[in-house]
């Protein structure tokens, strides 16, 4: 089993920055595709960005193109969410989530992941 915990979240002021953390432990972190996902009150969860196994693809919302970039340090077993030029409907927990089948693309569906963290909050001001 996998435990994720996420950190970082908080309160920023519209075009702001913000890093998400997101730490595993219970497994071969080097060996996943992570993921970080968001959900709004009154919406349903949405993806935000992913990373396969070695750093080298990652996926983005179009929302978040140009934005938010997602790294991961395999040393660490920690996958990371910078986020600048937040906008106020960036507001959302964030959350990680790992996936546990192998693949050289990301997949963008929840209901793909296996672990999921307990989430951040993410509020941006206007």
């Amino acid at each position: 089993q996998v435990q994720l915990v996420e950190s970082g979240g908080g309160l920023v002021q519209a075009g702001g920055s913000l890093r998400l953390s997101c730490e595993a432990s219970g497994g071969t972190f080097s060996s996943y595709t992570m993921g970080w996902f968001r959900q709004a009150p009154g919406k349903e969860r949405e993806f935000v960005a992913g990373i396969i196994r070695s750093g080298g693809r990652t996926s983005y919302a179009e929302s978040v193109k140009g934005r938010f970039s997602i790294s991961r340090d395999n040393a660490k077993n920690t996958v990371y969410l910078q986020m600048t030029r937040l906008k106020p409907e960036d507001t959302a927990v964030y959350y990680c989530a790992v996936g546990l089948a192998q693949t050289t693309a990301v997949i963008n569906i929840a209901r793909w992941f296996d672990y999921w963290g307990q989430g951040t909050q993410v509020t941006v001001s206007s």
